[in-house]
């Protein structure tokens, strides 16, 4: 089927004693024979040999010897889901549709079983591994589980090994919407807990002796001591109303961009009035279908490149870099605030704000506290732990309480003159050890350092808005940056549970630089009359998480603006500046209209047509949606060509590593790069491709 060989994912039967003569209980255990970095994955092999493993298994039932099934997986992880590579090299709709077909014929064999069958989720459970655990009767979980859920939509494919048919039946359509379309786009496993809640697993059993507890479970089950409840079928009129939302949600957020939400979502339409086997065949046809596709290629490389990243590329050696056991924030604005509490929570280390007045630094620890308390009420922090976190920080005006730190991060305004007088004022008061690093979005990290004494203790450090929830981090090499002041950004990056992504000191680094460059293009055509809704509306067929004018609105039009500016005095024209939107920012107009409802993407307000009508500058030249497009696609590929040319990365890779976790470029597109190849753009810009041939249909690193 593929080019690439499988690790294959044995599975070992063995039998064990139920306790309390509840009789003899078949365990099969699915082990790709090496440990839990290398999670267990199905490709052709392994689903056959799980196959003839559970088809020995039934004959041993059926002669009477075995009273009850059940499947786990080796330590920390059950089973990881289908084996990509082997997916992604399937050569045609045929091997596709076999592929399929077979693990269905596979789960089906446990899903048969005449005798009750459980399943031991012992750690990561995601796609086709979590759809074995569904076609058992039963499921315990153990409590120290983090990963569990069915991220097929996000990577172009559908739950097609029964999860799309068992799902909505076992839960409900609505959570089942949830599970299989919403969290996906969120990338949002499930925990053991929030499983348990959700009625996808049935019990959660502690991880210290987790597979006894779930013999003995199991054995209750059996002998009665122990019933486990199941939700009745949804009626047809909630099921179908369901859908009906689930399916305008979709127009509104995917615009038909990629299939794989849509084949889903039509498959969980059907799954309540169809039977298992035109459930599966239905599910067979669809992952044949998309297996085959652009979407499932893209969405590979694209997860194959995150998963890469964690091994920076260019990153010097960790044994270079400087222990810190304090850090400072300079700002108590909204960022430094986030900054803060992502140092104290996941460094474990004293933190300090420093800002000028009192009154600055009290609104600083207010927002820490906020963010903190937000955590508790989100359920993602126990109370106890929100208080460490809060008492790890302090603030002062005074810029002395830096003088202990090993790591000064200045989260201050975006002004080159202010970030240069900081570092000034910093380098007189912190040890000759301590690393300098800035969070500018735009701005030269060289020229900040260029006065010191000691410019090479300067790094760029530029977290993403929400810093919490962004994954991303550009470790900003200046041209005088030692090689000590990099290893600490990366191995900080690192602890703080970010990608960190090694770039040049260009004007805008990559996200801000092609982000901004978008966003300035889709401006300038309605500074050139181009209607404001048609220009919002015309990304909608990319499926990027938001139109331009709700991500104005996040960044803030102001910081927009100024980072338009900036670049546009270091890089040039094509980078236009708007009258237009200096016109919304100096009246501090809003730009989006209220939130339609959850999920629901905001759209820019129709009173803003009338300050860019008021302020055109140059006479009417209205674009249509694809016209708008094409000119900012046109725009984004020449300077992908630039930025490459400039050595501001590497590689195109790391390109795309920067624009989907930087971002949120979609993994149906590949990235930015394979988009632009797929789609004739490179081509035609820049007279060759961005990627090899072939390059996003397979998994890469970057």
């Amino acid at each position: 089927m593929s080019q690439y060989s499988e690790t294959v994912a044995h599975a070992y039967a063995r039998d064990v004693r139920l306790p309390d003569g509840a009789g003899t209980l078949a365990l099969v255990t699915v082990d790709n024979g090496f440990d839990h970095t290398r999670p267990t994955t199905f490709g052709p092999v392994g689903i056959a040999e799980l196959e003839a493993t559970l088809a020995a298994v039934r004959d041993r039932v059926l002669a009477g010897q075995v009273t009850a099934v059940a499947v786990t997986g080796k330590p920390y992880v059950f089973a990881a889901g289908a084996d990509l590579k082997q997916v992604t090299g399937a050569g045609d709709r045929a091997a596709g549709l076999a592929l399929a077909q077979a693990g269905h014929r596979a789960f089906g064999l446990l899903s048969d079983l005449p005798v009750p069958t459980f399943a031991f989720v012992n750690g990561v459970a995601l796609g086709g591994g979590f759809e074995l655990a569904l076609a058992a009767d039963h499921r315990t979980v153990s409590a120290d589980v983090r990963a569990l859920g069915l991220p097929e939509t996000s990577l172009g494919l559908v739950p097609g090994w029964g999860g799309a048919y068992r799902v909505p039946r076992l839960i409900g359509v609505a959570a089942a919407l949830d599970v299989i379309l919403t969290r996906p786009a969120q990338n949002k496993p499930f925990t053991a807990a929030q499983a348990a809640k959700t009625g996808l697993v049935d019990v959660v059993l502690d991880p210290a002796d987790f597979l006894e507890q779930s013999i003995r479970w199991a054995a209750d089950v059996i002998s009665g001591k122990v019933t486990v409840p199941r939700r009745p079928l949804d009626d047809a009129a909630l099921w179908d109303g369901a859908v009906a939302a689930a399916r305008a949600a979709l127009e509104e957020s995917v615009h038909g961009s990629r299939p794989a939400p849509y084949r889903a979502l039509d498959l969980i339409a059907a799954a309540r009035t169809a039977t298992e086997s035109q459930a599966f065949a239905a599910e067979d046809e669809a992952l044949a279908d998309l297996i085959m596709s652009d979407e499932m290629r893209a969405s590979v490389y694209a997860f194959s490149l995150v998963g890469a990243a964690k091994r920076p590329s260019g990153a010097p050696d960790r044994s270079l870099a400087a222990p810190v056991t304090r850090a400072g924030v300079v700002g108590a604005g909204l960022m430094a605030a986030q900054i803060a509490v992502l140092l104290a929570q996941r460094l474990e280390v004293p933190v300090v704000l420093r800002d000028l007045d009192a009154d600055r630094v009290a609104s600083g620890l207010a927002a820490v506290r906020a963010q903190v308390e937000a955590q508790v009420t989100r359920g993602r922090l126990r109370p106890e732990a929100a208080e460490q976190i809060v008492g790890r920080i302090t603030g002062s005006t005074e810029l002395s309480v830096f003088a202990g730190c090993d790591l000064v991060i200045e989260a201050v305004t975006e002004l080159l003159e202010v970030k240069k007088r900081v570092f000034a004022e910093l380098e007189q008061v912190v040890a000759p050890g301590t690393i300098l690093a800035t969070n500018t979005s735009a701005l030269s990290v060289t020229a900040m350092a260029a006065q010191l004494a000691h410019p090479e203790r300067v790094v760029g450090l530029h977290f993403f808005n929400p810093v919490a929830a962004m994954p991303l981090v550009e470790v900003v090499q200046a041209a005088t940056t030692s090689a000590e002041a990099l290893a600490t950004a990366f191995e900080v990056a690192a602890r703080l549970r970010k990608t960190a992504v090694l770039v040049r000191d260009r004007p805008g680094f990559v996200v801000n630089r092609l982000l901004v460059l978008l966003l300035g293009i889709v401006v300038d055509t309605i500074d050139h009359g181009t209607p404001v809704e048609v220009a919002d509306r015309a990304l909608d067929p990319l499926g990027l998480p938001m139109p331009p004018f709700e991500l104005f609105d996040l960044v803030g039009p102001a910081v927009g603006l100024h980072v338009l500016e900036t670049l546009n005095t270091e890089l040039g024209a094509r980078f236009p500046v708007s009258p237009g939107l200096a016109k919304l920012v100096a009246d501090q107009v809003p730009v989006v209209m209220p939130s339609r409802g959850k999920g629901l993407p905001r759209r820019a307000d129709p009173a803003i047509q009338a300050v860019f009508d008021e302020n055109r500058e140059v006479a009417a030249q209205p674009l249509d949606t694809a016209g708008v497009r094409d000119a900012v696609l046109q725009a984004l590929t020449a300077e992908i060509g630039r930025m490459l040319d400039e050595g501001v990365v590497a590689t195109p890779q790391q390109i795309d590593l920067c624009m989907i976790l930087g971002a949120g470029w979609g993994f149906h597109l590949g990235g930015i790069c394979p988009y632009l190849d797929r789609t004739g753009w490179s081509t035609r810009v820049l007279g060759h491709r961005l990627l090899a041939p072939g390059l996003a249909d397979v998994p890469a690193g970057p």
